[in-house]
């Protein structure tokens, strides 16, 4: 099996790097050449590396070196070829953003985990919001929202009280951040080939700035967003560490 590790700058990775590259040095090979990608680092390096090679159509294998592994299996030296042929596959399908700023630029980018809108200013965010052409909040008012793929529910998402969502149910998070009004609501539960617009209101007194995973376009007008079925994503795992099994658990955390 050919591999490609890449790493991110942290001491733990980099270190890791230099060990995984002596042991294994008769397997990597390029980046291009490589049947499968080794990543070392957190989550945040993991969607790093998976946008990095978005186009390639490579499964990417994560073991934890930073401080948040959710996405990472458990990093050990020992038998890693082995433990890439007995990995199992989970496939994710990235949102896509298309976000207009107030000035009319157009901006375009895939989100693993989620799109999230917030206000820039100490003026709290006036947003609406429509599901497949249809208006289902006039007025949003709070410090934003967030859309979350069920592999990123996790993450933002459930930082804000949003639901943790089990990969394959084809579902997607929408999820208030701070609500003001209206204010019973809660968020919702949308499937996963809905078409979500939101709109922003009274744009140069509460500007917005949106987020698709770590690329950040702001003073937004308009931001329209859906699952993109023609990306595919190939994340490895372990057996014991399936990221389904880790959604599953992080439910019962208390």
């Amino acid at each position: 099996m050919k591999i490609a590790i890449v790493a991110s700058q942290a001491l733990n990775s980099q270190n890791a790097l230099k060990e995984l590259t002596q042991r294994y040095k008769s397997n990597i090979v390029g980046q291009k050449e490589a049947d499968v990608i080794v990543a070392l680092g957190g989550d945040g390096f993991m969607l790093h590396t998976l946008h990095q090679f978005i186009d390639d159509d490579k499964p990417v294998y994560g073991m934890r070196r930073g401080t948040v592994g959710f996405l990472m299996n458990r990093y050990y030296e020992e038998n890693l070829i082995e433990r890439l042929k007995k990995s199992q596959v989970t496939i994710l399908h990235p949102l896509k953003m298309l976000a207009t700023t107030t000035t009319g630029e157009h901006y375009e980018a895939l989100a693993i985990n989620e799109v999230s809108l917030l206000r820039q200013t100490r003026q709290s965010s006036r947003i609406g919001i429509s599901i497949n052409g249809q208006n289902k909040i006039e007025q949003l008012i709070g410090d934003g929202i967030i859309l979350a793929t069920p592999a990123g529910s996790s993450a933002y998402n459930l930082s804000a009280h949003g639901p943790v969502l089990p990969l394959g149910a084809e579902i997607l998070a929408l999820t208030p951040i701070s609500p003001f009004r209206p204010r019973r609501w809660k968020g919702a539960i949308l499937p996963a080939d809905s078409y979500v617009k939101f709109c922003v209101q009274d744009c140069e007194k509460r500007p917005v700035s949106a987020t698709a995973d770590n690329f950040e376009v702001r003073d937004v007008d308009c931001v329209e967003v859906f699952e993109d079925r023609s990306v595919s994503l190939s994340l490895l795992y372990d057996p014991e560490h399936r990221l389904e099994d880790r959604i599953i658990n992080e439910q019962f955390i208390i």
